[in-house]
């Protein structure tokens, strides 16, 4: 069994909440708009770290992390890009490639606002865990905690953080 910690669009941003939950997890992926190459690499310092960078990422980030990141976590295909779209509004870039191969997760972040949804038609599950960062539109700063048991996405918590 693996326990995620899936956050998104921290836009520089870390605290001491953030920190505690990532010392919980046994992996921390970040669906984009790190904001600094300094929040990776001090994430990447607690627990084995994957993220792909947003759209308002550098070209330092860029070079550490990619635009897509496909991987299995124990039994589960996952699909992790910043820009990615939900159930039956995927974005044209993830369109064509979802419909021909869908992995059982995909994660997008982009948004700022938390969804969680299972797409019936390509039988996947779509998480998106909203903004953890101060900056954007958000009210509430959001992430997700769930593991990965075998092929089963279980035990799944929205974690607020606090108002932005």
């Amino acid at each position: 069994m693996t326990k995620i910690l899936l956050l998104s669009d921290t836009h520089g941003h870390l605290d001491e909440t953030i920190l505690k939950y990532a010392k919980e997890a046994d992996e921390i992926w970040h669906a984009g708009d790190l904001g600094t190459i300094e929040v990776a690499d001090e994430l990447a310092a607690i627990k084995p770290f994957k993220a792909v960078y947003g759209n308002i990422d550098d070209h330092i980030i860029r070079k550490d992390y990619p635009l897509d990141q496909k991987f299995n976590c124990e039994e589960v295909t996952v699909w992790m890009t910043h820009i990615g779209g939900y159930p039956n509004r995927y974005s044209p870039r993830v369109r064509n490639q979802i419909n021909q191969n869908p992995p059982k997760l995909f994660i997008s972040g982009h948004s700022h606002i938390l969804k969680v949804m299972w797409d019936k038609k390509l039988n996947l599950l779509h998480m998106n865990p909203g903004a953890c960062g101060k900056k954007g539109f958000h009210q509430m700063r959001t992430m997700l905690r769930f593991q990965i048991d075998g092929k089963e996405i279980k035990a799944l918590e929205v974690i607020e953080i606090g108002k932005r």
